[in-house]
C-alpha cells in the first residue's frame, strides 16, 4: 500500500515522494502475485487450509480460526469455531429463557435471576423434607415446616417446633395449678415448692415448737389456733428443751476442759498482773489463786496448784505460799491410793540464760501414804472447797527474795510443778 499524508504519496519502502501521475496498476504481476500458493495465515494456531492468494478472502470468510465479533455486540471478538459456544452459554447479550417462569432474559441478567427464581422448586433450609416453589418458602418456615425453631411461650428458650411441646413437660416457667387445690392462680413450675412453703394456705406445716417436742401437723390456716390453744404446753416443752440442753452444755464443758488439761506430769503456771493480784490477796486475808488443773499422765492423777501471793500460815504476810492437791479425776478408780509420787515445785528465773545462768528456786518432797492430802478425793471435792488445802510451803520464798534476779518479770511469776511417775506405771 502507498501512503498518503496531504496529496503527498509516498513510497512504503523508502518512503520518497512519489509523483501519483505516474502510480498505475500492474494487472499482469497482480494476476502473477494472485496466483502464488500460500498457507492459511491461521496455520499456526491450526488451520491446515492452503491455496491460491486469490483465494484466501473467500477462505478467511469461512475459517475456524478467523477472529470475528460476536453477533450479539457484546463487546467480545474470538475464533470463529468457539462463536457458537459463546453465543449459546457465555454471552452476556444472549436471550436465555428460565425454565421454571418462563420469564425471557439476557444472559448477564439470567446469572442474577438463578438461585432466585419464586418459582424454582427447592428443599427447605431446615432440612424437613418437603420440597416447595421458592416464594412458598418463607411462609413454610415462618409457620409450618416442623423442624424451625421457636421460643418458648414461658421460659423464652429457642426449640426445634417438634419438640417443644416435649419441653412443656419439664419447662420450669410452665404454670402449673396448686397441687393442694388452694385456689391459687396458675404458678411456674418451678416456684411450686416456695409456694408450698409459704404461700400455700392448705399445706401441711410442721409446729414451729417441733425442736422442743410438739409433734402437732396442721394446714397453714390452722397453725395460728393451735398456737394459741397451746401456749402452755409449748412453754413446758421449751422450758424441758432448756433444761437439756443446760446438762448438754455443762457436759460439754467438762469435757473441753477435759480436753484442753495438760497430760504430761508437768505444769507451768504464768500468773500475769502480779502487782496487782499481790496488792488484792495484801487486801483479803488467806486470798488463794488456782492454777488450771493438770495430769501426772494420760489416764493419771488430776492435780492442781495454788499459791497464796501474800502468804498464809506461816508465811502470811512475809512470804509467796505454794500447795498442791488431788482433784477428783476421770480415771480415779483404776489408780492406786494413796497418791505416792515425788512432786517438784520450782518458781522459774527468768532471766536471760546467755547472761546468767538461771537460779531457780526448787522444792521437792514424797507424799507420806498417811497423810489425807493424798487419799483418794471423794466426788464431792473440788478445787474451791477451802477443807482441801493442798500440800506444800507456806514459806516457799520471802517477798525481798522474789525481788531478786528476775523472778518476777514483766509484771509476771512462773510457778512449775513436776510428777515423778515411774515408767510401770505408764506401760
Amino acid at each position: 500500500s502507498v501512503s498518503c499524508s496531504e496529496g503527498v504519496f509516498k513510497c512504503p519502502e523508502d518512503q520518497l515522494p512519489l509523483d501519483y501521475a505516474k502510480i498505475y496498476p500492474d494487472p499482469e504481476l497482480e494476476a502473477q502475485v494472485l496466483s502464488l500458493a500460500i498457507r492459511c495465515i491461521h496455520s499456526e494456531e491450526g488451520c491446515r487450509w492452503s491455496g491460491l492468494i486469490k483465494h484466501l478472502q473467500a477462505h478467511l470468510g469461512t475459517c475456524g480460526f478467523n477472529v470475528i465479533p460476536c453477533p450479539n455486540r457484546c463487546s467480545a471478538k474470538l475464533s470463529r469455531r468457539d462463536l457458537p459456544e459463546h453465543v449459546q452459554h457465555g454471552c452476556p447479550k444472549r436471550r436465555v429463557k428460565c425454565e421454571f417462569c418462563a420469564s425471557d432474559f439476557t444472559g448477564e441478567a439470567f446469572e442474577g435471576h438463578q438461585g432466585t427464581c419464586p418459582q424454582e422448586s427447592v428443599y427447605c433450609e431446615n432440612k424437613c423434607g418437603a420440597r416447595m416453589m421458592r416464594r412458598l418458602l418463607s411462609q413454610h418456615a415462618l409457620a409450618e415446616c416442623p423442624k424451625r425453631t421457636q421460643p418458648c411461650t414461658y421460659c423464652a428458650k429457642e426449640f426445634v417446633f417438634d419438640t417443644i411441646q416435649n419441653h412443656q413437660y419439664q419447662c420450669p416457667r410452665y404454670p402449673v395449678p396448686c397441687p393442694n387445690q388452694c385456689g391459687t392462680p396458675s404458678i411456674a413450675r418451678e416456684d411450686v415448692p416456695t409456694h408450698l412453703k409459704e404461700s400455700c394456705n392448705t399445706a401441711m406445716l410442721l409446729c414451729p415448737f417441733k425442736e422442743a417436742g410438739c409433734k402437732h401437723r396442721c394446714p397453714k390456716m390452722a397453725m395460728g389456733r393451735h398456737l394459741e390453744e397451746s401456749t402452755k404446753a409449748h412453754l413446758g416443752m421449751v422450758c424441758a428443751l432448756v433444761s437439756r440442753q443446760r446438762q448438754e452444755i455443762l457436759e460439754l464443758r467438762r469435757d473441753v476442759e477435759e480436753l484442753s488439761v495438760s497430760s504430761d506430769g508437768t505444769l507451768i503456771w504464768k500468773i500475769a498482773d502480779y502487782a496487782r493480784k499481790l496488792q488484792e490477796a495484801k487486801a483479803r486475808s488467806n486470798y488463794e489463786f488456782f492454777s488450771p488443773p493438770f495430769y501426772t499422765h494420760k489416764y493419771g492423777y488430776k492435780l492442781q496448784v495454788s499459791a497464796f501471793l501474800n502468804g498464809n500460815g506461816s508465811g502470811e504476810s512475809s512470804h509467796l505460799s505454794v500447795y498442791i492437791r488431788v482433784l477428783p479425776g476421770e480415771y480415779d478408780n483404776l489408780l492406786e491410793w494413796p497418791f505416792s509420787y515425788r512432786v517438784t515445785f520450782s518458781l522459774l528465773d527468768q532471766s536471760d540464760p546467755s547472761l546468767s545462768k538461771p537460779q531457780h528456786i526448787t522444792e521437792t518432797f514424797h507424799p507420806d501414804p498417811n497423810w489425807k492430802n493424798f487419799q483418794k478425793p471423794g466426788a464431792s471435792r473440788s478445787s474451791l472447797d477451802e477443807s482441801t488445802l493442798g500440800f506444800g510451803y507456806p514459806k516457799f520464798i520471802s517477798h525481798e527474795d522474789i525481788k531478786k534476779r528476775n523472778y518476777v518479770r514483766d509484771n509476771a511469776i512462773f510457778i512449775k510443778a513436776s510428777v515423778e511417775i515411774p515408767q510401770k506405771i505408764l506401760a
